[in-house]
Formats: C-alpha cells, structure tokens, sequence
C-alpha cells in the first residue's frame, strides 16, 4: 500500500507547468503590483527628492547671498574704516601743522612785543635823557645867568651898562623883522 500511495501522492506532486504553478502566479503579481506601483511611488519620490532639493538650493542660494551681503557690508565697513582712519590721520596732520603755525606765530608775535617793548623802553630812555639833557642845560643857563649877572654887577657901571641895554634893543628890533 505504501507503494500505491506514493505513486498517487507522486502523481499528485508532479511538476507542474510554470503556469500551472500557484508560485508562479503569486511573484508574477508581485511583480506587476510593484511595477504599476513603481511609477508613481517614484513619480512621488522624485517629486518630493525634487521639492527637497529644491528647498536645500533655495537655502544655499539664501545662505550664499547672505555671504555676499556680509561680505559686502565688511567690505563696505572696511572702507569707511580706512576711509575714518585716513581722515583722522588728516585731521592729525593738520592738528599738527595747526600748531606748528600757531607756535611760529606766537614765537613771532612774541619777538615782535619784545622788540615793541624795547623799542617803546629805547623810545623812554631816550625822551628822559633829552629831558635831563633840557634839565641840564637849563640849570647851566641858570647858573650861566645867575654868574653872568654876578660878575656884571660887580665889574660894570652904570654907564656901560645903559649902552649894552640900548645896543641890545636896537639889535632887537633887527631881529624881529
């Protein structure tokens, strides 16, 4: 018996057709599920690759012009930092030769006052010595008169004095004229 149900069990086992195969069928729809589901899910995969990668170049294109930007602005900071530091150095320069001026100047304006204040101490020196030369001489007139007037009071008479008196008036009167 064994023998006739192997051999019914084989007949029943026999190699089936590749059609005729329940595997067959099952990978094939497998297949053809994943063939028509391929197309849109990678349609929907691309798309959301496409929409992903647009999103990372929208941010690289955002974060490459904020560089620029920066760049830009550092640049533009660097140059008004150059351009502060060249006008302070002017300004410095200025500053310097402002005062080097001024000192000249006041170096000047000052040996000018000293030579006003000699000149003016020059000028005084000068009138008082004038005033004590007039001083001088007119206490030497004084005492010129006073001993002239001495010395005729006692060595002229009246007689030549009354001559010298009319000869002074009559020279007077030619000297006027």
């Amino acid at each position: 018996m064994i023998s006739v149900a192997y051999a019914a069990d084989a007949a029943h086992h026999a190699p089936l057709a590749f059609y005729e195969n329940p595997a067959f069928w099952v990978g094939l729809s497998f297949v053809m599920v994943v063939a028509f589901a391929f197309r849109p899910v990678s349609r929907a995969l691309g798309a959301a690759l496409d929409a992903r990668a647009f999103q990372i170049r929208a941010r690289i294109d955002d974060a490459v012009k904020l560089r620029e930007d920066a760049q830009e602005t550092l640049g533009s900071y660097q140059r008004k930092q150059r351009d502060a530091m060249k006008e302070a150095e002017a300004i410095i320069a200025h500053a310097k030769a402002e005062a080097e001026r001024l000192a000249i100047q006041a170096a000047k304006d000052l040996e000018e006052s000293v030579k006003r204040r000699e000149q003016m101490a020059m000028d005084r020196i000068a009138t008082a010595e004038a005033q004590a030369l007039r001083d001088v001489r007119n206490v030497a007139v004084d005492v010129a008169i006073a001993a002239a007037r001495q010395v005729l009071a006692e060595t002229i008479t009246a007689d030549q004095a009354a001559k010298m008196v009319d000869g002074a008036i009559t020279d007077l009167s030619g000297k006027l004229h």
